[in-house]
């Protein structure tokens, strides 16, 4: 299997996240990508290159443009405002608040395209965030090439990140922007599997009014995990998009059994909807040991549904999300990868 990565993913290296009240280093660092990497020359999973730089158009046929110009110029803005530490959402327009114009001060601004407040801006975040996105566009082309299966191991993730919000370790939606160009490159319709912990919010937000991507996720029941405001089972889809969008929210201690349960559910709602081909937010947050989940999945049970995945029969472009234990990262990450091949 074909590996897509950059090194440009070690410029975000933010120093502070907002956890349990305190400011602590972030559990999204760089090590995590550096753990699959190490990983997949170990098992030889295949080639691994450097992605191509596919510019901004392909980002703003899912993002808005300002909110592109904003993740482009932020930091510079929080630094020439004197700030001096990283920049992090302080106030939002909250219910009874308008939400209608953008502030021109850089707090106003951070507030608007933040949907919450773990996740600062640091000086390189923005060269990360496009490196991640060409990582994912790259994977993307060899399947359009012929491929069947290609892994893009992004950093920083995406799947939180909407139109024109920022959170949870994310800034652009590389498995969205992905299913986005295999729709303007002739694809009829793009299956979307989201199998990190966290609901993908963003994801669900950005394809929700659509019948042309199945929007499908597992993931910890939002009235006891972030992102807490989306990703509960009557979220159907809206307009056309009604009944493309499934959600599979799991409570507190959730193992293989109910969980492949779920996936078992989920890949014959991909099956029945026929597509031409497969995104997956490959999140390995469901790790027993994970420090900011609660699912219960083992190290085997990652390689049992990497198989499980296989079984469709569809092209299927795997997109690294999430995963913050990090030292089995790369082991429960290649496992699903493995399990795909059969290996």
């Amino acid at each position: 299997m074909l590996t897509v990565f950059s090194d440009q993913h070690a410029l975000r290296d933010a120093r502070t996240e907002l956890y349990g009240g305190e400011l602590v280093p972030p559990f999204e660092c760089p090590v995590r990508a550096q753990h699959i990497l190490e990983r997949v020359r170990e098992v030889d999973l295949g080639e691994v290159v450097a992605p191509r730089d596919f510019g901004i158009v392909p980002l703003t046929r899912i993002h808005d443009a300002d909110f592109i110009r904003f993740l482009e110029t932020c930091w510079d803005e929080w630094v020439a405002g004197g700030f001096r530490g990283e920049a992090i959402a302080t106030c939002w327009p909250a219910r009874g608040m308008q939400q209608q114009r953008v502030p021109r001060h850089i707090e106003g601004k951070l507030g608007h395209y933040a949907l919450a407040a773990e996740t600062s801006i640091s000086d390189g975040t923005w060269e990360a965030a496009r490196a991640s996105v060409n990582v994912a566009l790259t994977a993307q082309a060899a399947l359009a090439d012929g491929a069947r299966e290609a892994f893009a191991l992004c950093r920083p993730p995406g799947h939180h990140a909407a139109s024109d919000l920022f959170g949870g370790y994310c800034f652009i939606n590389n498995a969205a922007v992905a299913t986005q160009a295999f729709l303007d490159q002739g694809a009829t319709r793009v299956a979307l599997l989201d199998v990190d912990f966290h609901h993908g919010n963003g994801s669900q937000a950005i394809f929700y009014d659509r019948d042309d991507v199945l929007f499908v996720s597992l993931h910890g029941d939002p009235s006891e995990a972030f992102p807490h405001f989306l990703g509960y089972a009557d979220e159907t889809g809206r307009g056309k998009g009604e009944g493309f969008n499934r959600n599979y929210p799991m409570g507190p201690g959730t193992d293989y059994s109910t969980w492949g349960a779920a996936l078992a559910d989920a890949c014959g709602k991909i099956r029945d909807y026929g597509p031409d081909a497969l995104v997956v937010s490959l999140g390995v947050d469901t790790f027993e040991r994970d420090p900011i989940s609660f699912f219960k999945l083992k190290s085997d049970d990652f390689r049992r549904y990497g198989a499980t995945i296989a079984a469709l029969g569809v092209p299927t472009l795997f997109v690294m999300e999430g995963g913050y234990a990090v030292e089995e990262i790369g082991v429960n990450a290649v496992n699903v990868l493995e399990g795909y091949e059969g290996r």
